[in-house]
């Protein structure tokens, strides 16, 4: 992991800085919550890629800086031009272990995605926080319930399996790696939050504050539909692969266990690697009982983001305008520069 001091003293030389981001995922939104605030933005692409921005002129980036590869950034053309870049599920993915030594300053915590990457890491992070999970199978010979398994990486639920048995397991999975968790019934609630320690407007969370700035649910490929299929007959695997996301609005008594699960987990960041200064997701599943359980944490903007473009129903009530997640980003990188405090929310 590259060193955080050095990752200072290049931030430190901006004179003012720009957001970047690979031309994927979220970037619409990242690039018009810029253009809001006033920042520069600068988009990552292959080339032929930057088409479908002409489209969207509002979120279009202002420049573009066009590579072969996602996985092959540079590194000192991005310094040069001053860029933070904000990482997303498509860039976590494209660059995997080499954005821990991407000597670019990163708007969050890096240590955070390394924890997200690894889906043991994640765990310990979750049991830390103190949430309440569904059952982990450590040794899949214990399998005594339909479980899902799920392979490494940001590949949106791409790939992953149903099994019942230890034998439905080795035939489907052999000897690849995977995490396997109890499969659950029950609401899908994807709550987005933004953990800022520049300020004490919000949530009261370590040394500074949590936002929660909207919730998702995702729609996965044919999990969703396959009712009518078992309905008609057919027999096709449940794939859970994310192809869209629907807003939600919680119900306001659930709202206090769900600032709560934010709090533990931004709190739990401190102790465990220093902390996660930026937007993050925890997904959950709510029981029939009103029981919330987490399964995930994705350290960075989650593309359920998206919905809220011009703000959330939470949004409103917490800044007095609508904010989008790009947005409020875009926000705190301006305020941390006003405040030469950029060190705080960058690694």
């Amino acid at each position: 992991m590259i060193d955080k001091s050095k990752i200072d003293e290049i931030v430190s030389s901006y004179k003012k800085p720009a957001i970047a981001t690979i031309c994927s995922h979220s970037s619409l939104q990242i690039f018009h919550g810029a253009r809001q605030e006033g920042i520069k933005s600068i988009g990552i692409c292959l080339k032929g890629k930057e088409r479908m921005y002409d489209a969207f002129p509002l979120a279009k980036p202002d420049e573009f800086i066009f590579v072969n590869s996602y996985s092959d950034l540079p590194a000192s053309e991005l310094v040069a031009r001053n860029a933070i870049i904000v990482p997303h599920g498509s860039f976590v993915e494209y660059m995997g272990e080499k954005l821990d030594d991407f000597p670019v300053p990163v708007l969050g915590n890096r240590h955070s995605l390394m924890w997200e990457r690894s889906r043991e890491k994640m765990f310990d992070w979750i049991y830390k926080a103190g949430l309440r999970t569904p059952k982990v199978f450590l040794d899949p010979r214990q399998i005594d319930r339909p479980v899902i398994v799920k392979f490494p990486g940001a590949k949106g639920g791409a790939g992953y399996i149903v099994v019942n048995s230890y034998e439905e397991y080795r035939e489907k999975v052999g000897e690849r790696k995977a995490m396997v968790q109890e499969f659950m019934t029950g609401v899908r609630a994807y709550p987005h939050y933004f953990y800022t320690p520049l300020g004490k407007k919000g949530y009261p969370a370590s040394n500074g504050s949590l936002e929660l700035l909207g919730v998702d649910r995702r729609i996965e490929s044919n999990a969703d539909e396959i009712g009518r299929a078992l309905h008609s007959g057919a027999h096709v695997p449940m794939g859970f692969t994310v192809v869209a996301n629907e807003p939600m609005v919680l119900r306001e008594s659930l709202l206090p266990e769900y600032l709560d699960i934010g709090k533990r987990v931004a709190e739990a960041a401190d102790k465990l690697f220093g902390g996660i200064p930026g937007p993050f997701c925890v997904e959950t599943i709510i029981s029939d009982k009103m029981e919330v359980f987490t399964f995930e944490i994705s350290a960075r903007i989650v593309a359920g983001t998206n919905i809220f473009g011009n703000g959330s129903p939470y949004s409103v009530y917490t800044d007095g305008n609508p904010l989008s997640m790009g947005r409020r980003i875009a926000m705190e990188i301006n305020r941390a520069a006003k405040a030469k405090k950029l060190d705080e929310i960058v690694y």
